[in-house]
């Protein structure tokens, strides 16, 4: 009876993978002969699982459309997918979230032990943003060891690669040896991860691009976990100005001084956007937009004043949006 369970949930999933099967195909799949495909189609079809058989040559099935879900059958990655890919969905959709946290408990709770400490590890903290940006792509690799290290509260020992995501060799421009953090938080925001990570070196909280961390091997070395900078995990990397970001590709993108703190314009600054500190009180903001005028109308949003606007549209831009405000101001 176990067999014939176990070859159930196989033909369901074989079903569900296809169109389409010809009798043989399946037959083969399964290693059963054509009358036991017979027989365990038809006790699909006594749970309630249309199984419509297909006209050809050799006949075949196919998954109809019924008023039960199948389950489903995921390997290691897939499941692994599934898991990140719930954590992430409530930053891009409301309403979600409740459903998504059952989805989350169901799959975790049938995951074998070292799939579910895969799962665990890859806890992270999703921010809903509107301004979302695809980020380069992050090796599944990475992203295990990153999330592991977190998990574990294990020192994670790293390279940082530059901005177009390459390794420095010692005596390149630029060269850094390898850092080594307390990792205590994964969080995705703006389409793209972030570690939140204490660097005992420098002695200092600091974010960093999962994308740009190209990861040593595991240290196994654990670490007293320490309170964080702020309580919302969240509000500290919305704040932070330094979090190695490059500007997201705009049709404008536009370069200015702003009488600001960094720490506030990183704040409202949409998501793809570059702060930087120049002063207490001043920032270099790069940021995108489709037009000039887009750009020159999120600055507006600032209301502070700005010095060194460039390029030459943007301060054309300025001007006419000046000049609209003016007059409707009248």
């Amino acid at each position: 009876m176990a067999t014939t369970s176990a070859r159930l949930l196989t033909l369901l999933s074989l079903l569900g993978a296809r169109a389409s099967w010809s009798g043989p195909e399946l037959a083969g799949r399964l290693g059963v002969s054509p009358r036991t495909l017979r027989r365990d189609v038809e006790a699909l079809r006594d749970l309630g699982y249309p199984v419509p058989a297909v006209k050809g040559p050799d006949g075949g099935y196919r998954l109809g459309t019924g008023s039960k879900l199948p389950p489903l059958l995921l390997d290691d990655e897939q499941a692994i997918a599934v898991a990140v890919a719930l954590q992430t969905a409530p930053a891009s959709v409301s309403g979600i979230d409740d459903a998504v946290a059952r989805a989350l408990t169901s799959i975790k709770n049938v995951m074998p032990a070292h799939l579910r400490a895969e799962a665990e590890a890859m806890h992270l903290t999703a921010i809903r943003n509107a301004w979302d940006f695809a980020a380069p792509p992050i090796a599944s690799d990475t992203l295990k060891a990153v999330g592991y290290a977190v998990r574990a509260g294990h020192l994670l020992y790293f390279e940082y690669l530059t901005a177009d995501g390459h390794r420095l060799h010692p005596g390149e421009p630029g060269f850094a040896p390898a850092r080594r953090v307390e990792p205590h938080h994964l969080v995705t925001w703006a389409g793209r991860w972030y570690l939140v990570a204490y660097e005992p070196a420098g002695q200092r909280w600091t974010v960093l691009r999962v994308d740009r961390i190209h990861p040593q091997a595991a240290t196994g070395i654990p670490f007293q976990r320490r309170e964080l900078p702020e309580r919302s995990v969240a509000r500290y990397v919305m704040r932070s100005y330094d979090r190695g970001d490059t500007p997201a590709r705009w049709q404008c993108l536009g370069v200015v001084l702003i009488e600001l703190p960094a720490e506030v314009v990183a704040r409202w600054a949409p998501g793809g956007s570059v702060i930087e500190y120049v002063a207490p009180a001043r920032t270099r903001l790069t940021l995108g937009a489709w037009s000039w005028a887009g750009i020159a109308g999120l600055l507006a949003t600032f209301d502070a004043d700005l010095t060194v606007v460039e390029p030459d549209e943007l301060k054309a831009a300025c001007r006419t949006i000046a000049d609209r405000y003016r007059r409707a101001g009248q």
